[in-house]
């Protein structure tokens, strides 16, 4: 498709709901005790993925427009499903689910496509079958199809995570709550917490100090209900967009600040961008924010802010291809496995447009500001490069042509909308 060109961003928007906790509401409401009502719950292929997956293994869920309502029967509630598990495109739902499928009493296969198949998940299964879990990929490697077999007990585990990754954490967590005794968890560095406050949230018991957690299973955990927060990864694309737009300004309802999960503000005031935070809902951590046309400053990004900003680097590289001097992003070795390799996909892209970066081994180096010319890019099928792309066309009056723009309907299928609507607010 032919991206939308704008000189000038303007106007109000409210971003989907947040992602990372669409998916966890969903697992939780299922392996809860009671009823689970999630509001404003986000109607994108991956957590429809994990929606479905749940509802194929015998639970209860009914879903109306964006309020979803579970009827849990905890973990002993679960039926094996009468095929295997479609995990789609969804990670995020693969990873966590054998967690939760770690102790069933029955077998489960989990199936994607062409690219979650060529994602390994051995960094997921070691530390499962270090639990007793009884897990491998197809041919005895760590890609899907992936088979769970049935497993009655499991162990408590000790384990330090050489990779600072919520999902990992997450699955552990899943699997922690159904065993027998205190596994503890030290993380590389603090990832997003999105699973340790739901714990605390569905009557579960959780013990955190600083990087270390302590969790005594089994628990048996009870329905609750969940309004979802915007999503601050899908925000991050209208706030780059308001920064580096000339004569801009966009107001963005309803944001998700936790913070685990606002790196990119950070950087956002390290580079000298101009945004605000309007009003703040403390309790349901979320936030108005308000950013505008900005002269930015190239800046270093790694070591413990990387967790809080992962998904958000691919239009992090944009912002700074837009700023004075060289911004160098390491430590980011994570985006290797992610839908695609985002660190080489972010890189080679923003080069055909005119951008002058370079990879390393665990991140970019940009080189700014540069200016920007048309050309034929691709999302790589990978949602978050895809939106990054939209981004950047509002750099040059050229044309830009995006091959598979269908893959922002994995965590944003109205972005290019939204967008659009942007543009009419300030025409």
């Amino acid at each position: 498709m032919k991206l939308h060109q704008a000189k000038s961003l303007n106007g109000t928007l409210e971003v989907p709901a947040d992602k990372s906790i669409s998916h966890r509401s969903i697992m939780f409401g299922a392996i809860a005790k009671g009823e689970t009502t999630i509001h404003n719950f986000l109607e994108a292929e991956d957590c429809l993925s994990t929606l479905k997956a749940f509802q194929d293994l015998g639970v209860h869920i009914v879903h109306d427009d964006k309020t979803v309502t579970i009827q849990g029967a905890g973990f002993d509630g679960l039926k094996p499903a009468e095929k295997p598990l479609d995990m789609g495109n969804s990670g995020t739902t693969t990873r966590l689910i054998m967690g939760i499928l770690a102790k069933q009493s029955f077998q489960s296969v989990l199936i994607g496509d062409a690219s979650l198949s060529k994602r390994p998940m051995d960094r997921i299964i070691e530390p499962l079958l270090q639990m007793n879990a009884k897990i491998h990929g197809v041919n005895d490697t760590t890609y899907a199809p992936i088979t769970i077999s049935p497993n009655n007990y499991l162990n408590p585990i000790h384990y330090v995570l050489p990779v600072a990754s919520a999902q990992v954490k997450s699955a552990i967590l899943f699997a922690a709550l159904q065993a027998n005794g205190e596994s503890k968890i030290v993380e590389k560095e603090i990832s997003r917490n999105h699973t340790e406050e739901m714990i605390k949230q569905f009557g579960g018991s959780i013990q955190v100090e600083g990087k270390t957690i302590r969790l005594t299973g089994p628990q048996e955990l009870t329905g609750q209900t969940i309004t979802v927060p915007g999503d601050i990864s899908s925000a991050a694309f209208f706030l780059v967009a308001g920064a580096v737009a000339r004569n801009s300004k966009i107001v963005l309802k309803n944001v998700g600040v936790n913070p685990t999960r606002t790196g990119i503000l950070d950087v956002l005031t390290d580079m000298g961008a101009n945004w605000t935070i309007l009003q703040e809902d403390v309790h349901n951590q979320s936030a108005d924010i308000e950013i505008s046309s900005s002269n930015l400053v190239a800046t270093e990004i790694g070591g413990d802010i990387i967790p809080r900003l992962i998904d958000e680097i691919p239009v992090i590289a944009l912002l700074a291809t837009q700023a004075s001097g060289t911004t160098v992003i390491k430590n980011a070795e994570e985006l290797k496995v992610k839908e695609t390799n985002r660190i080489d996909a972010t890189a080679k892209e923003l080069r055909k447009l005119g951008a002058s970066i370079e990879t390393t081994q665990d991140g970019l180096i940009i080189h700014g500001p540069t200016a920007f010319h048309g050309g034929q890019v691709s999302s790589h099928g990978d949602h978050r490069i895809g939106m990054m792309l939209q981004i950047a066309a509002l750099l040059t009056d050229e044309p830009i042509e995006l091959e598979h723009p269908e893959a922002v309907s994995i965590s944003y299928p109205q972005f290019f909308d939204d967008f659009d609507h942007l543009i009419d607010k300030e025409g």
